[in-house]
Formats: C-alpha cells, structure tokens, sequence
C-alpha cells in the first residue's frame, strides 16, 4: 500500500471508531436518569456502595471513625446552560469510556496488517486484555479511589460556619478525573508487555529501578487523591501490585524472547 492508502485506511478506522463513540454518547445523552441520578451522582449520597462497606468494615473493625454515613455538602449549578452544557460534555466521555474497546480494537486493526507473523502471534489477545485492564481501572477509580477523594474535598471545613457548596462542573471533573486517571495507569502491566516484547526493557531494568518506581507511584498517587494519607495508600498499593506483576510479565517475555531468538540463530547456523 502506498502512503495515500495507509492514510485512506486509516481514516476509515477513526470515522468507524467516531460512529461507535457517537452512538454510546447518544445512548447515554437520552439515559439521563441513570446517568446522573445513579452513576454521576451516586457518590455524593451516602447510600452509595463503597460508603456502605465503608460501615461494614468499620463495625467489623470496631472503628466506627471509617464508617461513612454522611456527605457533608450540596451540589449546586451556577449557569443558566450549566445543567445543559453539562449532560451534553458528560454523555460525550461516557460515550469515549464506553468506546475505548472498539476504539482500541480499530487501531489494532490498522497496525496489525504491519506486523511479522510470529508479532502477530505474540500479540494475540491484546485488545482483550488492555479493554479488561481498562476496566478494572475504571471500577476502581470510579468505587474506590473517587469516593474517597469526594468525601474527604467535599466534606473538609477549616470552620464549621462556612458551608460547602459544590458546583457541577468541579465535582463532575474530580469523579472523571479520578475514574478515568486509574483507567489508564491499569494499562502498566500492557505496556511493559509490549515494552519487552520489543526488547526496549528487561525485568532486570525494572528490579533496579523498583525504588524509583514506588517514588513515582506516590507522587502520581499525591497528585491524582486529596492531600490524605489513606487515599493516597489505597491509590498507591494496586499501582505498585501493577509494577510487581509487570516485573513478572515482562520476564516471562525476555525469557521466551531470548529462547526464541537463540532457536532462529541455531536454525540459521544449521543451515550454513
């Protein structure tokens, strides 16, 4: 194919991934309900799912200071479009989140033509793998790491008199924010895999630079949660479990590389 057509190629696969987020993003624009009462709102009520195991655990624990039974603000719109403006931005991110699958899987496709066989093969299960890692970083931002963050911003006074009132657009942000942050930090175990496969890192690279790694997570985990101890604990444990299980992935890979690479070269040296 010459450049024109790979550049034709590929406009098909953004217009194809364009329709399948627009079409998300109206399915979601005309579930208003749900969309805001139970999914965008859920964890500024105190019946949320993670505010409820928050209890059970504290009882369980004896601590009944973990219990969260309680929001201590009011969300508030400010703009006479806010409301409006809002549905409309919020429906066009749930309609990307909801794409990214089939917006990974139309890259895949364009890139996949250019790949050797055995890349190919090695590659196998990579659209399945990176949406399902997506997706465990979305529930965990979305039930663990942004509820946190709600409650201790929202809920923090520096004097019982002054009354937190949240506008929209700033509580919608921390919520996608977070969600979305954790999303795509999940994707660690991904990249070091294809990092590897492409022998641009080893595990033994990674084992060195283990220490400087974990500063990174907590710094990345400092950024993205309240200034909290907690929060930042539970945001920095899995990403650092992610770093762990990466060192394995990418040894695996190194280990299969080299074995690989050694069979190619005695089969070329059988030849000559």
């Amino acid at each position: 194919m010459s450049f024109i057509d790979h550049l034709e190629a590929l406009r098909w696969h953004i217009i194809r991934a364009a329709i399948a987020v627009v079409a998300f993003a109206t399915a979601a624009f005309f579930s208003k309900e749900f969309l805001f009462h139970d999914l965008i709102l859920g964890p500024s009520r105190p019946d949320f799912w993670t505010y409820r195991m928050s209890c059970k655990f504290a009882a369980w624990l004896g601590a009944p200071n973990v219990c969260i039974d309680k929001i201590g603000f009011v969300i508030q719109n400010r703009e006479m479009s806010g409301q409006l403006t809002m549905h409309i931005s919020t429906s066009f991110i749930v309609g990307l989140v909801l794409g990214f699958p089939y917006l990974f899987w139309e890259l895949w496709r364009f890139i996949k033509p250019g790949l050797y066989p055995h890349e190919r093969q090695n590659s196998q299960g990579a659209v399945f793998f990176v949406s399902l890692l997506f997706a465990m970083g979305l529930l965990f931002g979305y039930y663990i790491a942004a509820p946190m963050s709600i409650q201790f911003l929202a809920g923090y006074v520096v004097d019982p008199t002054i009354e937190n009132q949240i506008d929209m657009q700033s509580y919608l942000s921390t919520l996608t924010t977070m969600s979305v942050a954790c999303a795509f930090v999940f994707e660690l175990p991904m990249i070091v895999f294809f990092l590897a496969k492409a022998g641009l890192i080893t595990p033994e690279i990674m084992q060195v630079y283990r220490k400087h790694a974990i500063v990174v997570v907590l710094v990345i985990a400092a950024i993205i949660t309240p200034p909290e101890v907690t929060s930042q604990i539970i945001v920095t444990i899995p990403i650092v479990l992610l770093y762990e299980l990466s060192i394995n992935i990418a040894r695996v890979v190194t280990r299969n590389r080299t074995a690989s690479l050694n069979a190619q070269l005695a089969e070329n040296q059988g030849v000559a």
